[in-house]
């Protein structure tokens, strides 16, 4: 009996860059074990469409009604859900994730299969369309969103997130579950000679740009098994990813080559990003201390000024307010001091200098460049 060679990690660089033509599921099976960092998924969404839209004045609106977006059932399209997500669970790393977006036509079903095959939720984001197609009927609401689904390989996956990134891009507020970006439109919705449009659900690069600087660092390969008119590939180029790409639909591969090409890839040092707190290289208040930046008997201030404790030589907290008296960690005092159940005190406390009061978390953050050179 022949024996089946096993694919090695390697063979996936012979991909990279690349489109590959062909059904989504059976190509995913010629791709190695444990080989992808991210999986992008914009799959059919089963519209279910009952005849032709129209506008009020009886033109036809452009909508999804390619042989691709349609299935015989729910359970036909269930099965064929179920099936690519298994392969995509298979090729990804242990510590890989998948993002999918989708309609209410299809996330909910999309949402079940994802934890049904063994993929850990994260989030749900909710894409909110600044410019929506208005319900020209009047018989719903405008469909203004879609959801996307980010999921881990699994529980136990470390997977990437680079939650400080995001705030700083949010001008140092935390990245919530809600983005508004609009839909493809002018110069960057792609158009055939004709000026009808090459695919009818591209996606808006910026809404790629931030699912990849949310979930991935440079040098990760990212698949998109439904790869389309290549947004997914675009904005991995730039943003210094690898990307594999699978389509069967030939228009929209000329299409996708063609616009990947003229891709320039930011330069290296303009890809860094601000680092993880995860990823950073703990550094606890007493080496702060021990290193003298803050000296024993030194003030600390909350940010507004109405709160002092004093530091001690093993880089506890003191602080007396009448008769009241509180110490420990700068987090269980700075906690304490707001009557609350947590504080992160690296933020809280902040030191004097001759420019003025700064956060201690900006000693903490010297003593780490020092450790890296």
């Amino acid at each position: 009996m022949a024996t089946k060679k096993k694919k090695t990690g390697n063979d996936i660089e012979t991909h990279l860059g690349r489109i590959l033509e062909g059904d989504c599921i059976e190509t995913m099976k010629t791709l190695p074990d444990a080989s992808i960092d991210l999986v992008f998924a914009d799959p059919p969404y089963n519209l279910q469409l009952g005849g032709d839209l129209t506008r009020p004045d009886d033109s036809r609106v452009d909508g999804v009604d390619d042989d691709w977006d349609k299935f015989d059932s729910f359970r036909a399209y269930d099965d064929f859900t179920r099936a690519w997500l298994a392969e995509a669970r298979r090729i990804l790393k242990p510590d890989g994730a998948v993002w999918v977006i989708g309609s209410y036509h299809n996330i909910f079903r999309v949402g079940t299969a994802i934890q049904d095959t063994g993929f850990w939720i994260l989030n749900d984001v909710v894409w909110r369309k600044s410019n929506p197609m208005p319900n020209f009927r009047g018989t719903r609401l405008t469909n203004a969103h879609e959801t996307l689904i980010w999921a881990a390989k699994s529980q136990k996956s470390k997977y990437t997130f680079n939650y400080r990134a995001l705030k700083t891009a949010n001008d140092d507020l935390q990245m919530r579950s809600d983005w508004e970006f609009p839909i493809c439109t002018g110069a960057e919705r792609l158009k055939d000679d004709k000026g009808a449009k090459i695919h009818p659900t591209q996606k808006p690069e910026s809404l790629l740009y931030r699912v990849l600087i949310a979930s991935t660092k440079p040098g990760d390969i990212v698949l998109d098994p439904f790869f389309g008119s290549g947004a997914t590939g675009a904005a991995a180029k730039y943003l210094g990813r690898r990307f594999i790409g699978i389509e069967r639909d030939k228009t929209y591969i000329a299409a996708a080559q063609k616009r990947i090409a003229k891709v320039k890839p930011l330069e290296e040092e303009d890809l860094k990003t601000q680092p993880s707190p995860k990823a950073a290289k703990r550094v606890p208040f007493g080496q702060v201390v021990e290193t003298r930046l803050i000296k024993p008997g030194a003030k600390l201030f909350s940010p507004q000024g109405n709160h002092q404790a004093k530091v001690r030589a093993d880089g506890s907290l003191y602080v007396k307010d009448g008769e009241t008296e509180i110490q420990g960690s700068i987090h269980k005092v700075g906690a304490a001091v707001q009557q609350r159940e947590a504080c992160n005190g690296w933020t809280y406390w902040h030191y004097e200098e001759k420019t003025g009061r700064k956060p201690i978390d900006f000693l903490r953050d010297k003593i780490r460049k020092e450790m890296t050179g």
